[in-house]
C-alpha cells in the first residue's frame, strides 16, 4: 500500500518534532506501508523547493491556514496523486489535545477502508447543532490528521471553503462577527469561547487562548476561519459521498467481529456512541438537519 503524506506547517519552532513524530507512527503501526511525505512549509515562499529522496520540502501559501498549504501541496503533486492509496494530511500540531485515537490507525484499518470513498480520522462535534453558511451541523473531522483516498481529493477540489472574513467579521473586538454574519449566534459563541480557552461544555479547552482584543484581533479572525474550514470540509465530503469514518469506531468494530461487521453506513451518533473507548454519547435534540449525513 502507498501513501501520500502532506504535513502543513508554519517552520519548525513551535512543534519542532511533528514530523520524525508522525514518521515514528507509521514506523510502528504501519511498517508495511510504502511513504511518501511531502511538506509545505507557509513560513517559506511558494516558489521554494527541497527534494531529499521520498520527501519534499515546498512553500506554501497561509492565506487559509493548513487548508491553502493543503490545496498547494495536491496542486503540486499533480497526476502523481493516482500512484497513492490514500492521501494522508497532517498539521504541525497534530499532536496536541486529544491524542488517544492515533494509536488506533494500522494495516488493518487501513486494509479495510481501501477502495471506499471514506474519509478516516478523529470525529468531534458540538453539544448542540450550529448553522454555516445556511447549512446545519454538528460534526466534522479533526483537520489535524486524516486519510482521504486521491479521487476523493480530486473531486473536492479545494480544501478552502472561505478564504476571507470579508460578511463575516465586524472588525471590532467587542463584537467581532458581523451582525449579517452567515453563523448562527450558537455556532458564533462557540468560537469565541475555544479561542478564549474555555471549556464550550465537553470538559476539554483549546491549547492556547486568543481573545477578540485589538491586538489580537487579525489572528483570532484567522483562527476563527480555519475552524469554519475546518467543519465545513466535513460538510462537503458527505454532499460528495464521501463518508466520515471515525478511527476509533473503525478499530472498535473490526475487533469485535472483523470488515465484514462493519456498518459503513452508521452515523456520526452511533460511531461516537460505539467507540471502545472515549465514547460520546449526546443528547438527539440538536442533530444534524442537513441532507448529507
Amino acid at each position: 500500500m502507498r501513501i501520500l503524506t502532506i504535513l502543513a506547517r508554519f517552520g519548525t519552532e513551535r512543534y519542532p518534532t511533528a514530523e520524525p513524530d508522525i514518521d515514528e507512527i507509521f514506523r510502528r503501526q504501519m511498517s508495511s506501508v510504502e511513504r511518501t511525505v511531502l511538506v509545505v512549509d507557509n513560513a517559506l515562499p511558494a516558489w521554494s523547493i527541497e527534494e531529499r529522496g521520498p520527501r519534499v520540502l515546498i512553500g506554501g501559501d497561509n492565506d487559509a491556514g493548513e487548508f491553502s498549504a493543503f490545496d498547494r501541496a495536491v496542486q503540486f503533486i499533480g497526476s502523481d496523486i493516482w500512484r497513492y492509496d490514500f492521501v494522508h494530511f497532517a498539521t504541525s500540531a497534530f499532536n496536541m489535545l486529544y491524542v488517544g485515537y492515533l494509536g488506533r490507525f494500522d494495516a488493518a484499518l487501513l486494509d479495510a477502508v481501501a477502495g471506499r470513498p471514506v474519509c478516516l480520522g478523529h470525529i468531534d462535534c458540538y453539544n448542540d447543532a450550529v448553522e454555516i453558511l445556511g447549512v446545519r451541523t454538528q460534526h466534522w473531522i479533526r483537520s489535524c490528521f486524516f486519510l482521504l483516498p486521491p479521487a476523493d481529493v480530486r473531486t473536492l477540489g479545494s480544501f478552502v471553503t472561505i478564504r476571507s472574513g470579508d460578511g463575516v467579521f465586524s472588525g471590532r473586538a467587542g463584537t467581532p462577527f458581523r451582525p449579517d454574519a452567515p453563523l448562527s449566534q450558537r455556532y458564533q459563541d462557540y468560537i469565541i469561547g475555544w479561542l478564549r480557552g474555555g471549556d464550550i461544555g465537553q470538559g476539554v479547552k483549546w491549547h492556547s487562548s486568543l481573545a477578540p482584543a485589538a491586538e489580537t484581533l487579525q489572528a483570532f479572525e484567522h483562527k476563527a476561519l480555519a475552524i469554519m474550514n475546518e467543519q465545513l470540509l466535513g460538510v462537503r465530503l458527505r454532499a460528495m459521498g464521501c463518508r466520515l469514518i471515525d478511527v476509533t469506531w473503525l478499530a472498535t468494530e473490526l475487533a469485535r467481529g472483523g470488515g465484514a461487521r462493519v456498518r459503513w453506513d452508521a452515523n456520526w451518533r452511533e460511531q461516537l456512541a460505539g467507540r471502545d473507548r472515549d465514547a460520546v454519547i449526546l443528547s438527539t435534540n440538536g442533530t444534524d438537519c442537513g441532507p448529507f449525513d
